[in-house]
């Protein structure tokens, strides 16, 4: 299983159900993961918010070993689009 698929497997797991809204996980060197009313699947799509970090920064916020606030506050994970949306995510996959 690649990294991506184990990302989509790990965020669906977290958010079941889906997410009300969107949102794009740029994992640096690998590709994006879009999460929505459909649950999260590999794609660039356009989303109303886009986190990108590095591939060791994401596993550790799925693993819950690092708390996206923090990731954020630290500088490891950037957020660029609706802050409300990310704030709301954080919150899902805590």
């Amino acid at each position: 299983m690649s990294m991506m698929e184990k990302a989509v497997s790990a965020i669906n797991a977290k958010v079941q159900g889906g997410f009300d809204g969107s949102v794009k996980f740029v994992i640096e060197g690998e590709g994006a993961i879009l999460l929505d009313s459909q649950g999260a699947r590999v794609s660039d799509d356009a989303a109303e918010v886009t986190l990108t970090a590095d591939q060791d920064t994401f596993e550790a916020i799925l693993d819950g070993d690092l708390d996206p606030t923090s990731a954020f506050m630290s500088g490891k994970l950037s957020v660029d689009g609706d802050m409300g949306q990310a704030m709301k995510l954080a919150g899902a996959l805590s």
